[in-house]
C-alpha cells in the first residue's frame, strides 16, 4: 500500500528471530551514572524527537510518551511582547478525507496525488485525486472492476490495501484478496494505461500466496539499483502464526516474482498486539527507515511502529516505542496505521495514514508532516518524550524520583543560572504544544502550598514564563504552553523562575 517509486523511498529489516536492541530518543545527556529507564507506556508516538543537548556525538537513548494530557492541564505563557511567528500548518488531527478510506497508498503523477484505498461500498479499490493532498476529490468507480479468476467470487471479494505505481510503461496495482482454492489472503497484480484506471488482472493466479504461513497481505514496493522489491507480510495471525514482514525481488512491473523472499521482522513487542503489517520502505539520511502498522486494526490499539538499518535487509532495529498511537494524538486520531509516504508539494515528505475521528466507525485519511531525525521518522501533531535527566543539566541535580519517567527527576533547579536545555527536532516550522511533567511543593511565607514558576527560552530567544500550580513533591503533574519552533533541531531551555519546581519529562507535539 505504499509507493516506493520516489527517490529514496524504503526502509526493512533483515530475516532473524527475536528481539533487537530498541532504539529511541536522539542524543543523550552529561555522562552522570544513571539506572535503567525503561518505562511500560501503552501507546506513544514521535512528533517532535526531544533530545539532550549534548557537546560532541551522540549515542541513542529511548523514547517513552506519557498518557493522553486533559484540557484541564493545559498552562500559560506569560510574556509580554512575545508574539509567535509564522503560519500554523493544516491540523494533523483533523481528516482530509473524512469517509472511509482504509489502508491509503498514494502516487504522483503529473502534479496530481492519485490515493487508492481498501474496498467499499462494492468497490474493490477506492480512487481519489488531489493536487496538495489536502483537499480530495473521490472517484466514484471501481479502478480495480475484476479482481481476477483467483479470487474468491463473493462479494465485496475482501480487497484489502492497495499499492499503486508507475512501471515506465503504465501503472501496476498490487492489491490483497482472497484466494478460491486455498482459502487464504493472497496478493495479485494487475496493470492499466492510466493511474485512473481500470486495472486488469495480470495472469491467472496470485502473485504471492504462501498458503503455509497463512497466506500474504499489504503489498508495498521499494527500488533500489534498478531493482524493484516487494514487501509484504505473511498473515500468520489468521492461524496462530508469526507474521513476519518480507522482502522479495519482482519484475519492474512488479507482475512476477525473481527470486526468494527474505524475511525482515516479526511482532515482538507488547505494544504490536500480537502481529506486524503494512509495511512501508523509505531511505533518508543515509539510512533505511521501516515503517509498519501493528496491532488489531478494529480497535484503538492499532498504531504505526518503526524501525532503521544501515542496509537494506537489515539487520532492523526497532524504534523503542511506535511513532503514531492513539495515546501520541492525545485521543484525537484512534488506531492510526496504514501509513504511506509521500514527497508533497515543495518536496516536503508527508505521512499520510488512516484513522478514527469523530465517527469512530469509519477509518478516515489523515496527513501529516514528517521529518527525519538522523534518520528517525519525526511526525508533526505526534507526541514524543524525553526524560530531564537526560537533557543538558546546568546548576541542577538528577535525583531518583518516586513515580518519575524513568525513576528519575532534575531538581534543585534553585541557582540563578540553573537551568534544563532540551534539543528537539520539529517536522515543520510553526506552532507546537510544550507539555511540561513538573512536581512543585513549594510554600509561601505563611506556608501555604504556592505556585511556582520556570523561565522559558526557545532557540536563546525569551519566550515566556511556564508557570506551575502547586501538587507537593513526586506529585508529577503535565503543563501544556504553546512555543514557536522551527523545522529541523531547536532548544527549548527551563530555568530557575519563581520559588522551586522539579522536572521529570517534557513532550512536544
Amino acid at each position: 500500500m505504499h509507493d516506493r517509486t520516489k527517490p529514496g523511498g524504503g526502509l526493512l529489516p533483515r530475516a532473524g528471530a527475536g528481539r533487537r536492541r530498541a532504539l529511541g530518543a536522539i542524543g543523550r545527556g552529561p555522562a552522570l551514572p544513571r539506572r535503567g529507564f525503561a518505562v511500560a507506556m501503552a501507546g506513544m508516538g514521535a512528533a517532535a524527537c526531544l533530545a539532550a543537548f549534548p557537546a560532541g556525538p551522540t549515542t541513542p537513548d529511548s523514547i517513552r510518551a506519557p498518557a493522553a494530557v486533559p484540557d484541564s492541564v493545559r498552562g500559560r505563557i506569560t510574556a509580554p511582547g512575545f508574539v509567535p511567528v509564522g503560519a500554523a500548518a493544516p491540523s494533523p488531527t483533523a481528516p482530509v478525507l473524512d469517509r472511509e478510506f482504509a489502508d491509503p497508498d498514494v502516487v504522483e503523477v503529473g502534479g496530481v496525488f492519485h490515493a487508492y484505498a481498501t474496498n467499499v461500498a462494492g468497490r474493490n479499490v477506492q480512487h481519489a485525486t488531489s493536487t496538495d493532498l489536502v483537499h480530495w476529490t473521490v472517484d466514484e468507480k471501481d479502478v480495480l472492476p475484476v479482481p481476477g479468476d483467483w479470487v474468491r467470487p463473493e462479494p465485496p471479494h475482501d480487497v484489502w490495501a492497495p499499492e499503486v505505481f508507475d512501471n515506465g510503461d503504465g501503472f501496476t496495482l498490487q492489491y490483497t484478496a482472497r484466494d478460491r482454492v486455498g482459502g487464504r489472503q493472497c496478493i495479485g497484480a494487475a496493470l492499466a494505461s492510466s493511474p485512473d484506471g481500470p486495472f486488469r488482472p495480470a495472469g491467472d493466479g496470485a502473485l504471492v500466496c504462501p498458503t503455509e504461513a497463512g497466506g500474504a497481505i499489504d503489498a508495498s514496493s521499494y527500488t533500489e539499483n534498478g531493482t524493484r522489491h516487494l514487501l509484504w507480510k505473511s498473515d500468520g495471525n489468521c492461524c496462530r502464526l508469526d507474521t513476519w514482514l518480507h522482502i522479495q525481488p519482482v519484475s519492474w512491473d512488479g507482475t512476477r516474482v525473481t527470486g526468494e523472499p527474505v524475511r525482515l521482522l516479526r511482532q515482538d513487542r507488547v505494544w504490536e498486539g500480537g502481529l506486524v503489517e503494512a509495511p512501508t520502505l523509505v531511505k533518508r539520511d543515509g539510512r533505511y527507515v521501516l515503517l509498519y502498522s501493528a496491532g488489531d486494526y478494529r480497535t484503538a490499539d492499532y498504531a504505526t511502529g518503526w524501525a532503521i538499518a544501515d542496509t537494506l535487509t537489515g539487520p532492523y532495529v526497532k524504534g523503542d516505542e511506535p511513532l503514531l498511537t492513539t495515546t501520541s494524538f492525545s485521543g484525537m486520531i484512534g488506531g492510526p496505521g496504514g501509513q504511506d509516504v509521500v514527497t508533497g508539494p515543495g518536496g516536503r515528505d508527508r505521512i499520510l495514514f488512516h484513522g478514527r475521528g469523530a465517527d469512530p466507525s469509519r477509518r478516515a485519511l489523515y496527513v501529516a508532516d514528517l521529518g527525519f531525525a538522523d534518520g528517525r521518522p519525526v511526525v508533526r501533531g505526534s507526541k514524543t518524550l524525553h526524560e530531564a535527566e537526560l537533557a543538558r543539566v546546568h546548576r541542577a541535580n538528577i535525583r531518583e524520583a518516586k513515580d518519575a519517567w524513568g525513576d528519575r527527576a532534575v531538581g534543585h533547579i534553585d541557582e540563578p543560572d540553573s537551568f534544563v536545555e532540551f534539543r528537539v527536532y520539529a517536522a515543520s516550522s510553526g506552532p507546537h504544544t510544550l507539555t511540561v511533567r513538573y512536581g512543585n511543593g513549594s510554600l509561601d511565607e505563611a506556608g501555604a502550598p504556592a505556585a511556582a514558576t520556570h523561565g522559558l527560552t526557545v532557540n536563546g530567544a525569551a519566550a515566556g514564563v511556564v508557570d506551575y500550580p502547586y501538587t507537593g513533591w513526586d506529585a508529577w503533574q503535565p503543563r501544556e504552553v504553546p512555543v514557536e519552533l522551527r523545522e529541523g533541531w531547536n532548544t527549548l531551555r527551563l530555568s530557575k523562575g519563581d520559588r522551586y519546581a522539579e522536572l521529570d519529562a517534557v513532550q512536544v507535539a
